[in-house]
């Protein structure tokens, strides 16, 4: 972030906190219909058409740091292996033999030169390339150039290792936008891998990725961890093209630092901004990334289910020795692991109450606002026609997306 835009935000986190009302302009939000979080019609469409189109966060580099590693990654929905070719480069394939679609990998990582199909004995390369079968001589006119590993897209920021099922989507770095630049103070590519952890949430995958483009919750929710030190009447959003956005969250003191990342190792170059305030970046659909100058948790959201979902939790920062962390690390993370708990307390009997006649739809109010960006771009990406009758939203937030 420059000069101008550092004061940009400054001044609209002095309006937020000093407003009487929303802006005069801002248009009133219509309900989210209440079936986008149960109808099963629409959470079909929404698995085909968005969580196997998106660039999704597959694993940090470190997980796959040495030539020939690998890691199988379920969390999108197909059994994906993710690896670290003999160049150096990052790919990902689909779990899948050409021959009979057994699996290649039954372990959860491994390191290896290729790959062989424990059924049938097909070789693959870490390419991809089918280089051998069993019995070669009873397969007539086989062509192993048309028996490739079936690939999918896969990019990088730094070192996190991104995937899409979708062979047509748009490089990351430009769906990205104009989040892609500022994410580059962050030099993930220095940032280490420091642990994972996944929770099991009996709830929709909306329930949580909606209350973690918010604010409004923390005097319920966090009143002993983080609205202590937030001002959430000062937070403020930017809306940003393909459903990213980023929150801005000023502290209630400009001087407060949290104590448990006094001392630790810091990423130079980190601007004003993300280094004096909380701010909480969505790529879309399912990642959420709230960064300081000393370590980064990064959130993914996954649905398992029309009802239930999965939550990783994974930390990255500057020197990070695995062999001897940083004394704060433990209570860094239990601290964290608190908040995160705060905010996933109440989530079965959210998911029991959507299921209600009580439940007809959500009347979202301006702080709320990046809620009702997600589902308009969810509708974009599954596409009017397909929605179901009386469960779209209506466009009214294009004035305030910020190319």
């Amino acid at each position: 972030m420059d000069a101008v835009e550092t004061a940009q935000i400054k001044d609209r986190m002095k309006f937020e906190a000093a407003r009487k009302s929303p802006p005069e302009d801002f248009p009133q939000l219509p309900p989210i219909p209440a079936g986008r979080y149960t109808d099963p019609k629409f959470l079909r469409l929404e698995r085909e058409l968005v969580w196997k189109r998106a660039w999704l966060y597959a694993c940090h580099a470190d997980q796959i740091a040495n030539l020939g590693d690998w890691m199988l990654v379920r969390n999108t929905g197909s059994p994906v292996i993710v690896l670290r070719d003999l160049s150096g480069d990052f790919k990902a394939f689909y779990n899948t033999c050409q021959h009979r679609g057994a699996p290649l990998v039954t372990e959860e990582s491994g390191n290896g030169r290729g790959f062989v199909c424990g059924y049938h004995g097909w070789s693959y390369t870490l390419d991809g390339k089918l280089t051998a079968v069993r019995d070669k001589r009873d397969f007539t006119d086989l062509d192993f150039s048309c028996h490739s590993l079936k690939p999918l897209r896969c990019e990088t920021i730094g070192k996190l290792v991104f995937i899409n099922e979708d062979a047509e989507a748009e490089p990351l770095r430009e769906h990205l936008g104009p989040m892609a630049g500022e994410l580059e103070q962050y030099q993930f590519e220095k940032l280490d891998f420091v642990e994972s952890r996944s929770y099991e949430v009996e709830c929709n995958v909306k329930v949580l990725i909606d209350a973690f483009l918010e604010v409004y919750h923390l005097k319920s929710i966090h009143q002993k961890s983080v609205d202590r030190f937030l001002d959430h009447r000062g937070m403020t959003a930017s809306l940003w093209p393909n459903g990213h956005s980023r929150m801005v969250t000023p502290n209630k003191r400009p001087d407060w630092q949290d104590p448990g990342t006094i001392g630790m190792p810091k990423v130079d170059g980190v601007t004003e901004i993300p280094r004096d305030n909380n701010v909480s970046y969505m790529i879309y659909p399912n990642f959420v990334m709230p960064p300081s100058d000393s370590g980064i948790p990064l959130l993914q959201f996954w649905p398992t289910g029309d009802r239930t979902c999965r939550v990783v939790s994974t930390w990255i920062a500057p020197d990070h020795d695995p062999e001897k962390p940083h004394p704060k690390w433990e209570e860094r993370a239990a601290n964290w692991e608190r908040i995160l708990y705060e905010d996933l307390q109440f989530a079965p009997q959210i998911q029991e109450s959507l299921q209600s006649p009580g439940f007809v739809g959500m009347p979202l109010n301006y702080q709320e606002r990046r809620i009702y960006h997600w589902h308009e771009e969810l509708d974009r990406r599954i596409g009017a026609n397909r929605i179901p009758e009386g469960l779209a939203v209506e466009k009214v937030l294009s004035p305030w997306v910020e190319a």
